[in-house]
């Protein structure tokens, strides 16, 4: 399995949050953060923002595959620090950050597949909104816990969602904090295949490899014409969302779910 020479900086990047993988035009994220289930930190946020920017720039990367170490796939937003965002006034965001993140996967050009190896939480579930393909471990779960938090939906979830599976099946998803199999989550759209835990990177892969063979600009001619009609939705979603969590974040719910989160 081949890697480019990461530099310095990817270096660090690789060895701390996230790990970066080249195989036949293939570019492989793994999120690595596995003891905290890989809930996205400052650190991950930025890690995958330029990943993401890097591999649209790179002439030799034509799919990307985003996964996460150990036994989950994402826990979402890191609740200790939004907690920390909350209470520290002299909290010091990352240079991207969650906008920046959000940013890049709106504007990522190329074929990106998710690979839910693990529960998904949060951004591991709105994540799917951006992908191209989803690839589900039938023993993974999915949530969207934003009402057990007391926040707002986010990363335009609320306008990718009830596109992907339908507006029934994005309001219960976003409204109910409720857990979803894969077995419900493929019945309902948000992923595109289930496979077994030790199978579902392999058929990622076999399916990634089958479009990276295929010449890059005209991937990348399909992917625009498909996304340029909602580009504006999106953007209108997601200001909406972040006015929406902007108030919320901090009153009354949020701060007693996120007390009750840190008790555990």
């Amino acid at each position: 399995m081949s890697s480019r020479p990461p530099s310095a900086t990817t270096a660090k990047l690789v060895c701390v949050t996230l790990l970066i993988d080249d195989e036949n035009r293939v570019r492989t994220l793994t999120l690595n953060r596995p003891q905290a289930l890989n809930a996205f930190s400052e650190a991950l946020y930025d890690a995958t923002a330029e990943a993401l920017n890097a591999a649209a720039a790179d002439p030799e990367v034509a799919v990307v595959m985003i996964t996460g170490a150990g036994r989950a796939f994402s826990a979402g937003q890191d609740l200790t620090e939004m907690a920390a965002r909350i209470a520290d006034p002299e909290f010091i965001p990352g240079t991207h950050g969650f906008p920046g993140l959000i940013d890049a996967l709106a504007r990522f050009p190329k074929p990106l597949i998710a690979v839910v190896n693990g529960l998904g939480l949060g951004l591991g579930v709105t994540i799917l909104g951006f992908a191209d393909l989803a690839f589900m471990s039938s023993e993974a779960r999915l949530k969207c816990p934003f009402t057990s938090l007391g926040v707002a939906p986010e990363a335009a979830s609320s306008y990718l969602l009830p596109q992907l599976i339908g507006r029934q099946n994005a309001a219960w998803v976003l409204m109910s904090s409720e857990w979803i199999d894969a077995v419900e989550a493929q019945r309902m759209g948000l992923v595109w295949r289930v496979c077994e835990p030790d199978d579902v990177m392999t058929q990622a892969r076999r399916h990634a490899e089958v479009l990276a063979a295929k010449p890059i600009p005209s991937l990348i001619a399909v992917k625009q014409t498909m996304a340029e009609p909602a580009r504006a939705e999106v953007a209108a979603a997601r200001a909406r969302e972040d006015a929406y969590f902007a108030e919320m974040m901090g009153a009354a719910a949020n701060a007693e779910a996120l007390a009750e989160f840190n008790k555990r």
